[in-house]
């Protein structure tokens, strides 16, 4: 099993402002599973360091924006936790020299892998949150993902996608596209679309081609039920 020395426990708790209390938790962070010194890898803690980091970015969205919506604060939120993001997050502390990875994949590069080192810092993430409690995982991950937080990158979907994942999230059917009426010299048609979600009225919307008419539907929900500005 890895072990750092003392100097090495120094640096480290230094760069991520923590200092573990168990180092089996740092190490099974850092360990990826092409090494053999360490029994896990970082899987199991990158699936609760997901969850732990979400909750943390969700909160804090929620009281620094009170006046945004549930879609803005949602797409904000997707840029912030994607793969990117977290591996930015982790180039704050240096996470690309600490990973433990096969000697072989190390000279390869992979260390500098980027969905690598995301998947890693979500498991720091989790380490910290079991080693120290939801207060320190907090701390750990908003002076991390600060610059992210005060300059964050939202890509802007398409309205037909970003209902659709709506939609979903919210374990509902895939909203349903229906050609209402179709207008308009032969050259020149005018579609009419509407778009039911379930459980909710349908929207209509128009445009010269039955796709544009379905995206303006999207974008017409999306705004009447307040989703999307």
């Amino acid at each position: 099993m890895t072990r750092f020395s003392t100097a090495q426990r120094d640096e480290i708790s230094e760069r991520l402002g923590y200092r573990f209390s168990n180092e089996d938790l740092l190490v099974e962070a850092l360990t990826h599973g092409s090494t053999q010194a360490h029994k896990g890898d970082y899987q199991r803690l990158e699936f609760l360091g997901d969850r732990v980091l979400g909750l943390v970015i969700a909160e804090y969205l929620f009281r620094t924006y009170p006046g945004h919506g549930e879609g803005e604060l949602t797409a904000i939120h997707s840029a912030l936790v994607r793969g990117e993001s977290c591996a930015e997050a982790g180039d704050t502390v240096g996470l690309s020299e600490l990973v433990i990875i096969g000697t072989g994949e190390r000279a390869k590069g992979m260390n500098l892998n980027r969905t690598l080192l995301g998947d890693a810092m979500e498991a720091l993430v989790a380490a910290i949150y079991l080693d120290g409690g939801f207060e320190q995982a907090r701390a750990f991950v908003l002076k991390a993902w600060d610059g992210l937080l005060r300059h964050p990158r939202v890509t802007v979907k398409d309205a037909k996608t970003f209902l659709q994942e709506w939609a979903l999230a919210r374990a509902l059917p895939i909203p349903a596209y229906k050609v209402v009426s179709r207008e308009g010299p032969e050259h020149e048609p005018v579609f009419a679309v509407s778009v039911d979600v379930k459980g909710k009225d349908p929207a209509l919307g128009t445009a010269k081609s039955k796709r544009g008419a379905e995206m303006d539907a999207a974008d017409q929900f999306l705004k009447r039920e307040g989703i999307r500005p």
